[in-house]
């Protein structure tokens, strides 16, 4: 098994070396010239981005202090997301470039050879030497020789100054004009302005069109998270449930994931959302922390003021897990959340009941489904609180009525819904399972970089429906 995971670590290794080098190769050798500031600077770039994305991936698990974790953090994790959408820009405009090469105009275009470009050589001023007319002597014919130096070598050097990449591309544009005579009998031909090749002009636009879309689009899912989850609301019908109980409005919130880079002022915007919509009841869907409560502490400290008529509840997810679970309970307490950990509580019209997340079993703490609903009342309805959505099939069996989970952020970023598909029964949305029925919010905050795309942030507000009204 460990060997497995070595080779699988190695795999993703060559595939995130090989994915910089493609970056590198159209963002900065197709389009610079050697030793050229952009060279240098990009060559270091290449390099440093992905040493920042490493230290931030392990530096919490290494036990570095937190503060080097939230230095690392902002340029690594946002890195992974430029990373993705530049390389998905870049092969965009591969593809148009190879449709385009395969289009009439494109074959007329490719079979065109360049004009020659003059050699580096003659860059600065080109001399051309005049015939001399010795005193008395004829003028010279069309047969006279001209010396060797007079400007064939030029012509020649083109090709090769063609071949030579940007930088000889560049420099090879510049083009000379004759003047007029000098004093020593030979004509100084002035410096055009660089016309880049081609070439160079096409690998330029592509990386630009590129950069563009790809930051772009980071920029504008960086937004959509730091700007905070929107609201949403969805009725759910339960056959069960009581006229009297009609209309309860239950706040369902998941996947805060306070941490090195989404802090107090993030759980800030989320308590008052929350509290504007004057709920019946909160929900803590799992993955509230990313760390210990020494560090995030007083990032979680805004939970205090959630104000609902029955409280607010929590049951973990499995990032509660990669640190000191127990300690984030005990915490809870203190901040008047209430941790239902494999239990339930009674409330007018119906159950509310929550497990432990499935990371749990590792320490002897996962979730136990007939612990949590064993010996209640199956007349009433039961609405179950579980992080995974996979835990609906358990749900199916014990004749839960409603489970309300998060874990999956509807894919975060596109196309990773399409990924979290194939782990997930449901990734977002309300789903019926038999006589159970699912909803998974998309969690009001982001792991790893905090950006989304496809897949916003939500607090969602479910309101119960008797089907007796």
């Amino acid at each position: 098994m460990a060997a497995v995971f070595v080779l699988i670590g190695l795999v993703v290794l060559g595939l995130l070396a090989g994915t910089h080098l493609y970056l590198w190769r159209r963002f900065v050798r197709d389009v610079s010239a050697p030793g050229s500031l952009w060279r240098r600077l990009g060559t270091v770039l290449a390099v440093l981005l992905p040493v920042t994305t490493l230290g931030a991936l392990v530096s919490g698990r290494a036990g570095a202090p937190f503060l080097v974790e939230q230095i690392l953090a902002w340029p690594g994790f946002l890195w992974l997301a430029c990373l993705l959408y530049l390389t998905l820009a870049l092969l965009a405009g591969e593809l148009v470039r190879f449709v385009l090469r395969r289009t009439p105009w494109g074959r007329a275009r490719s079979v065109q050879a360049p004009a020659a470009e003059p050699a580096p050589a003659v860059q600065e001023s080109a001399r051309v030497a005049e015939p001399v007319t010795p005193a008395g002597g004829p003028s010279p014919s069309a047969g006279t020789a001209v010396p060797a130096d007079a400007g064939p070598a030029a012509p020649e050097a083109g090709p090769a100054a063609a071949e030579a990449g940007p930088a000889a591309a560049d420099a090879g544009a510049t083009g000379s004009a004759v003047a007029g005579p000098s004093g020593d009998g030979a004509h100084t031909v002035p410096l055009a302005a660089p016309v880049p090749s081609r070439r160079v002009f096409l690998a330029r636009t592509l990386a630009v069109t590129a950069g563009a879309a790809g930051l772009g689009t980071t920029a504008a899912g960086a937004y959509s998270v730091l700007n905070g989850p929107t609201l949403k609301h969805v009725t759910v019908p339960l056959a069960k449930l009581g006229r009297r109980t009609h209309g309860y409005r239950v706040a369902v919130v998941s996947d805060i994931h306070l941490g090195p880079i989404l802090g107090r002022g993030h759980t800030r915007r989320i308590v008052d959302a929350i509290n504007g919509t004057q709920p019946d009841l909160v929900t803590i869907v799992g993955d509230l922390v990313d760390g210990s409560v020494a560090h995030l502490g007083p990032a979680a400290e805004p939970l205090r003021e959630l104000r609902s008529r029955h409280g607010t509840f929590f049951v973990t997810g499995n990032h509660e897990y990669f640190g000191d679970a127990r300690a984030w309970i005990d915490h809870l307490r203190e901040l008047n959340v209430h941790p239902l950990e494999n239990t339930r509580r009674e409330l007018p019209g119906f159950d509310l009941a929550g497990v432990n997340d499935l990371a749990g079993e590792d320490q002897g703490e996962g979730p136990d489904f007939d612990r949590a609903l064993r010996d209640r009342d199956t007349e009433r309805a039961c609405v179950l609180m579980a992080h995974q959505p996979v835990q609906i099939h358990e749900a199916v069996d014990h004749g839960v009525d409603l489970q309300l989970s998060g874990h999956t952020h509807g894919g975060q970023l596109w196309p990773g819904n399409h990924l979290a598909a194939l782990a997930n029964p449901t990734v977002a949305g309300l789903e019926r399972y038999g006589d159970t029925q699912l909803y998974v919010t998309r969690g009001a905050g982001a792991w790893g970089p905090p950006v989304r795309v496809g897949a916003d942030s939500d607090i969602t507000v479910v309101t119960l429906a008797a089907k007796q009204a």
